[in-house]
């Protein structure tokens, strides 16, 4: 394989539908309401043939305004670190002006994402700038699709919680469990490696 561009460019947006499926003004106040979003971000996803099975949003944690949202785009946009998690920690910055989510005149961010982060995901949790996580379902609902979703382990969780980072789990995790079935029945691409 020749390659021809030394310059490349990494651009990174959203899918079409984005903009008609989510509501950008409303507030989400529980962590019901705001896991039901990352949720539905996946399967947007799935149905409409963009990504895999993970969607993840980011609010203001006390007046539960979205501030991003993101979904899988590993095969969309031909890149092994888009996942949804990163999607919308990298939207969410853009769109406050900032390269964390902590800064001092930023209002707290929580991520929601419908599925326990990848090691990846849960890595970049910690330069992120949220203050919480919440997910739906686990790394083992994920593995029974054959995800890899790499070494996670107990220690890691304490890290961040050690920290100051709260971990919410298992929130709605039968309906994010849905949506990893769905991609599985629609021979959802794996994409490991």
């Amino acid at each position: 394989m020749k390659l021809e561009n030394r310059n490349p460019v990494v651009h990174i947006e959203y899918p079409p539908w984005v903009n008609e499926a989510i509501d950008w003004e409303r507030p989400y106040h529980s962590d019901e309401d705001r896991m039901r979003l990352a949720i539905a971000v996946a399967k947007e996803n799935v149905e409409r043939g963009t990504g895999g099975p993970f969607g993840a949003a980011i609010f203001e944690t006390l007046s539960g305004r979205l501030v991003s949202v993101g979904m899988n785009s590993v095969v969309r946009l031909n890149n092994c670190t888009l996942h949804g998690e990163m999607v919308a920690f990298m939207m969410a910055q853009q769109r406050v002006g900032s390269y964390t989510l902590n800064a001092p005149m930023l209002p707290r961010h929580e991520l929601y994402t419908s599925c326990e982060p990848c090691a990846m995901c849960l890595g970049t949790t910690l330069w992120s700038g949220v203050q919480r996580v919440v997910y739906g379902a686990t790394r083992e609902d994920a593995t029974i699709l054959n995800f890899e979703e790499g070494p996670v382990f107990p220690e890691s969780y304490k890290y961040l919680e050690d920290r100051g980072i709260e971990i919410v789990r298992q929130v709605m995790r039968d309906e994010a469990r849905a949506i990893l079935e769905l991609y599985r029945t629609k021979s959802g691409k794996i994409y490991n490696g």
